[in-house]
């Protein structure tokens, strides 16, 4: 990478060393640890204190599909060997979440549920609503197969030589589906109305992309996602990024937290971090850089000059944090739920908010809820913004007006995994991810964007494909 200085020698003298640094608490990056450590690669990641200290529901995906066989979560977390115990907590149900309309509640689910739900809203006729679950299905079995293959291709590649055992290979995959199986279905292009403000929506609330719409092989994937279900409704234990931390802490990788700013050396060919509160060198024979590029800029020293041209986030998922009464909470609104302002596109900003709860270990004690929206990344009246999201809310929950109390949470200048960013050309799914930004130092790039339009499922696999990619190189 250009323009990084040689570290001293007197910086070299107090060098700490690891296989791996991971810049960054972002899901990928977690992923990619988890694989490089069962790969016997010692790994330290190195988070921002403000990320650390935010509340975890603030940086759950919004939907997590269940992780039995075949799925492409349970597939990697047998791939990440997490414990059978872990997997089955994650059971789905047949709920996804509620599309909420100005006039419908849509529970959209396993097909039947959906296909009920379409006609009883009379969103479609009956033969219609039958024959776009039934295509959704079909495209989405397609894409899943062809993300699991391109999750685990890099492991057809990589070295089994990085120190330890070698890590497990990945689970059986099936054959990649046929190239006239993916796409988005000629039913949902031809979908008005309602129906095409629905699916707008879902599409808004699912993928991680800034402002462009995900390309017809993620939509067809997104749209059929909840037909799987949804699942880790029951309580804070099965949120992915506790469980994925004590999976690296069991395989002797190690988290740090931050608080000042960084700055990237080179460190006889090794990339090294050096901290502005500390006077450690930290040495890893492959450093990752898990945060958006342009924001981790800002809060380095003498910024290399890829990381300074990189393309600014666009739009940021901004959450809101309450804790509420059950009491509040309508009996029939689910854990999930996608809220439309309007019954037609396009949808922007606010007209979209998501919101999803989780029950405390109290049975009965307040529920935590987090509301969240895409705004602008630079957004000029955030509290406006803020109290759409809150109207909102108090527009589902009819008893809370008036009283909803807002539980702040500090925000992150670098390790954000809020912001958003659209993928440059060429760099989209079903394309594979870029990752290498230098090979001396070795440095790589897990920036999000080009994966950003399968969502959750996207930072599994840009973790997964990674994470075995580096254990390869620096085997």
């Amino acid at each position: 990478m250009r323009g990084l200085r040689s570290a001293s020698a007197a910086e070299r003298a107090r060098a700490r060393r690891w296989d791996a640094i991971v810049l960054g608490g972002s899901l990928p990056g977690l992923v990619a640890s988890v694989r490089l450590a069962m790969h016997g690669a010692r790994v330290l990641v190195l988070e921002e204190e403000a990320a650390r200290a935010r509340f975890n529901g603030l940086r759950e995906p919004f939907l997590v599909t269940g992780a039995e066989a075949g799925s492409v979560l349970g597939a990697c977390m047998q791939a990440m060997g997490l414990a059978l115990i872990d997997r089955r907590r994650l059971e789905p149900g047949p709920l996804a979440y509620q599309v909420v309309l100005p006039d419908a509640r849509v529970d959209f689910g396993e097909p039947t549920l959906t296909t009920r739900e379409l006609v009883a809203w009379g969103l479609a006729d009956a033969e219609n609503a039958r024959r776009l679950v039934r295509s959704l299905a079909d495209s989405a079995d397609a894409e899943r197969s062809a993300i699991l293959v391109a999750a685990s291709s890099a492991g057809s590649r990589r070295s089994s030589k990085v120190g330890r055992a070698p890590a497990p290979g990945p689970p059986h995959l099936p054959r990649p589906p046929a190239p006239h199986h993916r796409g988005l279905p000629a039913e949902v292009g031809l979908a008005g109305g309602r129906l095409a403000a629905m699916i707008g929506g879902q599409l808004r609330a699912l993928s991680n992309l800034a402002a462009t719409a995900p390309p017809p092989e993620a939509a067809s994937r997104l749209l059929g996602l909840g037909l799987e279900g949804g699942a880790g409704d029951a309580a804070p234990d099965t949120w992915m990024r506790p469980l994925l931390r004590r999976r690296i802490e069991t395989l002797f990788g190690e988290f740090r937290s931050v608080s000042g700013r960084l700055e990237l050396v080179n460190a006889a060919k090794e990339p090294g971090v050096l901290l502005e509160d500390s006077d450690e060198l930290l040495v890893g024979r492959a450093l990752l850089l898990n945060a958006p590029h342009a924001a981790l800029a800002k809060t380095l020293v003498n910024p290399p000059a890829e990381l300074t041209q990189a393309t600014p986030p666009t739009r940021r998922r901004h959450g809101v944090h309450f804790q509420v009464p059950r009491e509040w909470v309508p009996e029939g609104m689910g854990p999930r739920v996608v809220c439309l302002r309007r019954n037609a596109l396009p949808l922007e900003g606010t007209d979209v908010v998501t919101l999803r709860t989780w029950a405390g270990d109290d049975a009965q004690g307040p529920l935590d809820l987090v509301a969240s929206a895409v705004v602008s990344a630079d957004e000029p009246d955030l509290a406006a913004r803020e109290a759409e999201i809150e109207q909102t809310v108090a527009g589902l929950m009819p008893f809370s007006r008036g009283r909803l109390v807002r539980r702040r949470a500090p925000t992150p200048k670098w390790d954000d995994d809020a912001l958003l960013s659209d993928p440059s050309p060429g760099s989209a799914w079903p394309a594979d991810p870029r990752i290498r930004l230098s090979s001396r130092p070795p440095i790589f790039g897990l920036e999000r964007g080009g994966a950003a339009a399968l969502g959750f499922e996207g930072d599994l696999m840009l973790g997964w494909r990674s994470g075995d990619a580096i254990a390869g190189e620096i085997g």
